[in-house]
Parts: structure tokens; C-alpha cells; sequence
């Protein structure tokens, strides 16, 4: 019997959470004046960097396994930003501090200046509804 391969990894979901990310991130940067669109964005920025987060014991699991402690931990620490971020703008999210919220955008944009979205994504608007969601959850 071969390998069984996951098609969903970890890999490949901080993948499509970053290209997400940075989509939202451009839309919140064309935003005018708070809405309730800013909102959902914001919410969202922060939800998918602590998805992001989440994601990280799951990479390094496999190779603290195999006894790459070093490796595993210069990981970890590489995406450590993800979740004290994501902490920082759900405060300024609620208590509606904009100009924080600008400002963990642009440090946020900047650690994903590497990210590609092509024109023609499949991403869609996937922010909607995201603020409701961190409200209640």
C-alpha cells in the first residue's frame, strides 16, 4: 500500500489564507469611511491570521517526529507574528480604533508582500458576515 497524501495540508491552507488575507487587505485598503464591509474585513484579516496560527503545530508536528527541534522552532517563530497580530486588531476592531487597524494592515501586507494573487482568482469575498461571526464566536 503507498503513501496516503493529504490534499488539504496545513501547507496549503496557510496558502490560501494568506492570498485571502491579502485580498481583504487590499479591499480594506480602498475603504473610504467604516462600514459594516470594513468591519467584515478587519474581522476577517484577523480570523484568518489566527487561522494561520493554528496551523503551524500541524507543520512542525511531523518534523519534531523525526527530531528536527531546530527546524520546528525557527518555524514556529516565523509565523508567531500571525496570532500577536491577530490579538492586536481584534482589539482595535472592537473598540473601533481605525487607525490602529490601518496600521496592523500595512505591518500585516508587508509580511505577505511575497504573495501573488493572480487577476482571475477563485478567492472570491470570502469576508462576509466574518464580523458577526467574531462577535458571537
Amino acid at each position: 500500500m503507498g503513501r496516503v497524501i493529504n490534499p488539504d495540508s496545513s501547507g496549503k491552507e496557510r496558502t490560501k489564507l494568506t492570498k485571502s488575507i491579502v485580498k481583504a487587505i487590499r479591499q480594506l485598503m480602498t475603504q473610504n469611511k467604516p462600514d459594516q464591509q470594513t468591519k467584515d474585513l478587519a474581522a476577517y484579516i484577523v480570523s484568518g491570521l489566527y487561522d494561520i496560527f493554528q496551523t503551524v503545530d500541524i507543520s512542525v508536528a511531523a518534523w519534531e517526529k523525526r527530531g528536527y527541534w531546530v527546524k520546528a522552532d525557527r518555524f514556529r517563530i516565523d509565523w508567531e507574528w500571525t496570532l500577536q497580530y491577530s490579538n492586536q486588531m481584534k482589539e482595535a476592531l472592537i473598540s473601533e480604533d481605525w487607525p490602529q487597524i490601518a496600521l496592523l494592515a500595512a505591518k500585516t501586507a508587508q509580511k505577505f508582500n511575497n504573495v501573488k494573487i493572480s487577476l482571475n482568482n477563485r478567492i472570491g469575498e470570502p469576508w462576509i458576515g466574518a464580523y458577526e461571526k467574531l462577535v458571537k464566536g
